[in-house]
């Protein structure tokens, strides 16, 4: 800590001068009465340097004359000899000895000032550094600076290059090899000696403002990197659990908005070379509008036309806009606008266009924009690319599906057919053959049971392949039909589900097919309970036993067929089977505007 060393008063210089120099008279006076040959002026001295270490040389030099005087007068009552070379003699060591005295006084003082600065330093640069906020350490340090080196009001203030001074203040900028990192205000009326001492500690003033702001500018961009990878890592996730590309762009635009601090913010699809639409917007103004689902037409010199044409970032001053697009932002008064392409399948699907009010945009924005364009991009391609592996699904069940009812078709038309007029022709024979022949005709109701056992297994298998009565009756009575069938015992509560597209039902019938064929081979059940009802166009089924449970979803064809199919319509197969507490089929699958018929 700096402290501008003062003086006591000089009123308790004179008293102490004036009883040193009484108590010298006594010592001398002594000290004759003791050694009378010897002369004791040099006693004098005590007082000389007593007052100049600690008040200075104009008053060191009274304290001389004083001194001097006494000692004049003490020869003076001692000798009749003349006092005036002693006089001259003691007046020039006096001299001399406040001039030594006061040299190395000033020396003490300037070495007990520079430790003081240097400890000031010290002090300034851990408050500065370690200050959150800047300006708010740049007061503290103004206070502490104004305190340590004693200025007069309004004292110093540490403040932003650009500061003006007031009409009582003086300017000093502080400069960092030619760079402007702060300002020193002080009073325009300093003494030489403060303003020594503001001027030894601009230095360090200096030195420490530019290592500030370098630690804020570094701060600031690591707080805007961690907001940027925070953002980016937020859209990802949404990208990897599947969500909607609508849900990403809408996420997209928030984090842009809240996250990285932009104006406006929207995410578009172009809908073909005339048209895109609006997939999220986020604006911090209420001066511009734009819907999501809204249409706007391209055309003109605007950043979603650029991005369209040419497939790569776009930047764009809006004072050069035109356009349908351009006289839609005017009101809003942007200045300057980016577009990042969301590519797909190596064409601009889509973009990414931010708009702001000053006039360039940041060059780790722009980085951060082909980032979250790149992750919209991922997402729809995802979403695409599920699309069409379960419409690709979609297509080989219902392919499957219908080779199934031409078998059944088929059978049931061709082979079955013959079967039954084979039979009815042995029966002709049969009544034709004599009675006496009691051998052949036991032998032909031989054959003719043997064709009623291979009508009846055709028929099971007719029905395996393909339920005659789902077509027929639709999926109502099929399922009253498993549950008549079925070995372990149903209970069936299942409301007017009246008909439904083909897939839908096929998909339905499989699900409780199969579920109480495991029920059947493996859950050692005493019952079953089959629910379906149809709510918020969704068909939902419900298959629970009271079996030993402990089912594994991913092990086996059936379930994992049922799965695939149920995903193949765009449903939802869940499968719950504790260890001992029965097992529990889950499915919901959505029904099309035209599934029901009534």
């Amino acid at each position: 800590m700096v402290l501008r060393p003062t003086s006591p008063p000089w009123q308790w210089g004179v008293a102490t001068a004036l009883v040193l120099i009484a108590v010298e008279v006594v010592v001398v006076q002594l000290l004759r009465e003791i050694f009378p040959e010897n002369a004791f002026g040099a006693v004098f001295l005590f007082g000389v340097l007593v007052v100049s270490a600690r008040w200075g040389f104009p008053l060191a030099v009274g304290t001389s004359v004083a001194s001097a005087a006494a000692y004049a007068w003490f020869h003076a009552s001692q000798s009749t000899d003349s006092a005036a070379p002693a006089v001259v003699v003691f007046l020039v060591l006096a001299l001399l000895t406040n001039a030594l005295v006061g040299q190395a006084r000033l020396h003490a003082l300037e070495s007990d000032q520079r430790r003081r600065e240097a400890d000031l330093s010290a002090d300034l640069a851990r408050t500065v550094l370690r200050a959150a906020d800047l300006p708010e350490a740049l007061t503290a340090a103004s206070i502490r600076l104004t305190e340590v080196l004693d200025l007069p009001a309004p004292g110093a203030v540490l403040a932003d290059p650009g500061a003006t001074p007031g009409p009582v203040l003086q300017h000093i900028a502080l400069l960092d090899r030619g760079r402007s990192v702060g300002s020193l205000l002080v009073p325009a009326d300093l003494d030489p000696a403060d303003r020594r001492r503001v001027t030894r500690m601009v230095p360090s003033l200096e030195a420490l403002l530019a290592a500030a702001l370098d630690r804020q500018a570094l701060n600031d961009r690591t707080v805007t990197l961690a907001r940027q990878q925070v953002a980016l890592r937020r859209v990802a996730t949404a990208v990897a659990s599947r969500a909607e590309p609508g849900e990403v762009c809408r996420i997209v635009a928030a984090e842009l908005a809240d996250e990285l601090g932009v104006e406006h913010v929207t995410v578009i699809r172009y809908v073909d070379d005339a048209q895109c639409e609006v997939l999220a917007t986020r604006d911090d103004s209420s001066d511009l509008t734009l819907a999501v689902g809204e249409r706007l037409s391209l055309g003109g010199t605007n950043v979603s036309t650029l991005v369209a044409d040419t497939g790569q970032m776009s930047v764009l001053d809006y004072s050069t806009a035109s356009g349908p697009i351009a006289d839609r932002l005017e009101p809003r008064g942007l200045r300057t606008g980016v577009g990042a392409p969301i590519t797909v399948d190596e064409r601009p699907w889509g973009a990414v266009i931010v708009g702001t009010a000053h006039r360039s945009v940041p060059s780790e924005l722009r980085l951060r924009l082909v980032d979250f364009a790149d992750l919209v991009a991922t997402a729809i391609y995802n979403s695409e690319a599920r699309a069409a592996l379960t419409r690709s699904r979609a297509r080989v069940i219902a392919a499957a599906d219908q080779a199934r009812r031409t078998i059944e078709r088929d059978l049931h038309d061709g082979a079955q057919q013959r079967i039954v007029s084979l039979g009815l022709d042995i029966r002709a024979l049969q009544a034709t053959v004599p009675d006496d022949q009691t051998e052949v005709r036991e032998r032909l109701d031989t054959v003719v049971d043997s064709l009623a056992h291979i009508h009846r297994d055709l028929q099971e298998l007719s029905r395996g392949i393909h339920p005659a009565i789902l077509s027929r009756g639709g999926l109502g009575p099929a399922l009253k039909t498993l549950a008549r069938r079925s070995s372990v015992p149903v209970v069936l509560q299942a409301t007017d589900l009246g008909r439904m597209s083909k897939t839908v039902e096929v998909t339905a019938y499989y699900v409780v097919a199969e579920s109480l064929t495991n029920t059947a081979k493996y859950a050692e059940a005493s019952e079953v309970v089959v629910s379906a009802h149809v709510a918020e166009d969704t068909l939902t089924l419900l298959v629970t036993d009271d079996g030993i449970g402990g089912a594994l979803p991913d092990k086996g064809s059936g379930l994992l067929g049922l799965r695939d199919r149920v995903e193949a319509v765009e449903g939802e197969l869940v499968i719950d089977s504790p260890p001992g507490e029965g097992t529990t089929v889950r499915a919901r699958i959505p029904l099309t505007e035209t599934s029901t018929t009534g």
